[in-house]
């Protein structure tokens, strides 16, 4: 959650830092601070609340003579996402050692914590802060003295540590170095001419590099203008991953839209197309990624989980309507938080789907992790090339989303959506489910979702003037059937996000058993209706569900196809999308609801990027 960027190199580290803070801005934080090496000292300025806050207490201090600051060329920056004491000043990282010599900032949680600091307080440290980080920073002022090196005490600090953790630290005494440590919690390496980087994402340092090193687990960087350094927390050297990162900064600016957010909205027709380009081989197979498993490995498999959370969770239950139909093997969908607790059966025949756009969700990888010791086989969906579940698994399926910078995940579930079927094609072909021509007849329908997208985006005024007309609304409901009713969670959580209001998503038919009883006069109900050509039955269903709902008063807000003349009739607002087949629906009826979501937020004077409690990437459980 929290946004990490060191520099070592030739120019002034302030404003890299600065700058690269606020290129972290999405990920969600409550305080920020930065630390500056030079003249022998370690110069901090920290405060609570937004970037804001901190960039007017630089501008203070650099005006009343403390212009050194802006004059160090090695430095260390932090926003913070409260875990351990409030966000205030105080709590904000950076945190320095009593004497002063280090300063530490610190993604993730120490779990032993509480004891470290009570032998530190044993030994007579005193602490300025409530955080766990800080006992880092008294940690590493102890093993220096003996060691001499601020790598060395890295090391041997990382080994006292239990939990999850990203940490930067700079030493008073070596004014060009900035040593980095992980550990289930992202960090990146940016290689540039003459100077370095570090940072959680590598958005922070993209203007600068596009060059980036991949950090392992249980793994020390140590980087200085000319260097980069990685070993193990033993002290083995070891050799980072070099990969080039193939968007560039341009890609996180918004792009004239008033929201990043929107943005992304617009933006879903390219990922979509960019997620499918290349993935049908010569001979009509679907092409993975990364595969480290046989095709027999693949045939064996008899269970499949999908684990994931909020809105990656609701793309693995819209997948399982497609896997189970085109594999007949039974798959289950999990809350990635509940999985490893349950104690799930799992073994070498079981196939875990793990779903997460950063690639560090740490409820998604503990669940990983538990299905890897249970010996079942792992296969990644993820947006970030490098990250540590695709790393960790057994086979990957990138999305190429790009950076999604607004908290609300948007074009990320979409692209999942399509990684989704491509992986249960893949399956259903390699088990001889599905012949090459049955294959390429899905990813041809697929790539015509792009067309149909843009298509559905540029008649979307009519949403946002509905949204308007919501914005007093006490409640919302979203009902659904088949792959409807995914969409109706995923619609009720984007308005819950946004617009901090109360919203429901329901299976229509459970209307009846007890939902129904949400209903008054006026409640807005929105209602995704099924193809009448795929999935007849069903809509007949759900156009009664309409008429239920309806009589008691209901404003009914009906999401159906192009052409779909039977629910005229019963809808107070119609949402026209384009004609889909079933499976692939939810590709165009989630995208009336991002858009009513969003609106509502913006007409309700919210920050429609950055809702209140949320941060972007849940890198702590």
């Amino acid at each position: 959650m929290c946004g990490i960027v060191g520099y070592a190199g030739t120019r002034p580290a302030l404003g890299i830092l600065v700058d690269g803070l606020r290129r972290l801005e999405y990920r969600g934080y409550d305080s920020a601070g930065v630390a500056v090496l030079t003249e022998g000292a370690v110069l901090i300025e920290r405060r609570a609340g937004k970037l804001a806050n901190l960039e007017k207490a630089l501008a203070d201090a650099l005006g009343n003579g403390n212009a050194r600051m802006g004059e160090g060329r090695t430095g260390i920056g932090h926003t913070r996402w409260a875990t351990h004491g409030g966000p205030t000043d105080r709590n904000a990282h950076p945190h320095r050692s009593a004497d002063g010599r280090i300063a530490v900032i610190h993604n993730g949680i120490i779990e032993n914590f509480a004891k470290l600091r009570a032998d530190l307080e044993a030994d007579g440290v005193v602490f300025d802060s409530d955080t766990d980080t800080e006992c880092v920073a008294h940690l590493l002022s102890r093993e220096i003295r003996e060691a001499g090196d601020l790598t060395v005490a890295m090391r041997r600090v990382c080994r006292q540590l239990d939990g999850a953790f990203t940490l930067l630290a700079i030493d008073a005494h070596a004014p060009d170095v900035v040593v980095g440590a992980r550990r289930n919690s992202p960090l990146v390496i940016g290689r540039g001419n003459g100077e370095n980087f570090l940072a959680s994402d590598v958005s922070a340092f993209i203007e600068h590099t596009r060059e980036a090193v991949e950090l392992g687990q249980d793994q020390v960087v140590t980087i200085t203008p000319e260097s980069i350094v990685i070993t193990d927390f033993d002290g083995t050297e070891v050799e980072g991953r070099h990969y080039h990162i193939d968007w560039n900064a341009s890609a996180a600016e918004k792009g004239g839209h008033e929201f990043f957010m929107l943005k992304e909205i617009a933006e879903q027709p390219q990922v979509v197309a960019d997620t499918l380009l290349g993935r049908l081989g010569e001979t009509g197979e679907i092409l993975l990624d990364e595969v480290r498993l046989t095709d027999q490995d693949l045939r064996d498999v008899d269970k499949i989980f999908i684990v994931a959370c909020g809105t990656a969770f609701h793309a693995g239950l819209v997948a399982k309507y497609a896997i189970e139909h085109w594999t007949r093997i039974p798959c289950e969908v999990e809350l990635a938080s509940e999985f490893r607790y349950r104690d799930p059966v799992l073994d070498r025949s079981t196939l875990v789907v793990a779903i997460s756009q950063s690639g560090e969700t740490m409820d998604t990888l503990m669940a990983l992790r538990h299905a890897k010791d249970q010996k079942a086989r792992v296969l990644a969906i993820c947006n970030t090339n490098g990250s540590t579940i695709p790393r960790e698994s057994d086979a990957v399926l990138y999305t190429h989303g790009g950076p999604e910078i607004a908290v609300a995940s948007t074009k990320a579930f979409l692209t999942q959506l399509v990684a989704c079927y491509l992986v249960g094609l893949h399956l259903a072909q390699v088990r001889g489910i599905k012949y090459a021509d049955e294959v390429a007849a899905v990813v041809a329908e697929l790539q015509k979702m792009p067309g149909r997208l843009d298509t559905l985006l540029d008649t979307m005024e009519p949403v946002r003037e509905l949204a308007r007309d919501l914005v007093t609304a006490r409640t919302v409901l979203f009902i659904g059937r088949h792959v409807g009713y995914p969409v109706a969670l995923e619609g009720a959580l984007k308005l819950k996000e946004l617009a901090y209001m109360h919203a429901e998503g329901f299976a229509a038919g459970e209307l009846k058993h007890g939902p129904i009883a949400l209903i008054e006069q006026g409640t807005p109900v929105v209602c995704i209706v099924p193809s009448p050509a795929g999935r007849g039955m069903l809509h007949d269903k759900i156009v009664s569900n309409i008429q239920e709902v309806r009589a008691r008063g209901a404003r009914t807000i009906v999401i159906a196809e192009e052409g779909d003349e039977a629910v005229r009739a019963y809808a107070d607002h119609l949402i026209a999308v384009p004609r889909t087949p079933t499976l692939l629906a939810p590709l165009m009826t989630s995208v009336p609801l991002q858009i009513l979501a969003a609106e509502i937020a913006r007409s309700r004077g919210h920050d429609v990027d950055q809702p209140r409690n949320l941060a972007k990437s849940v890198t702590v459980e």
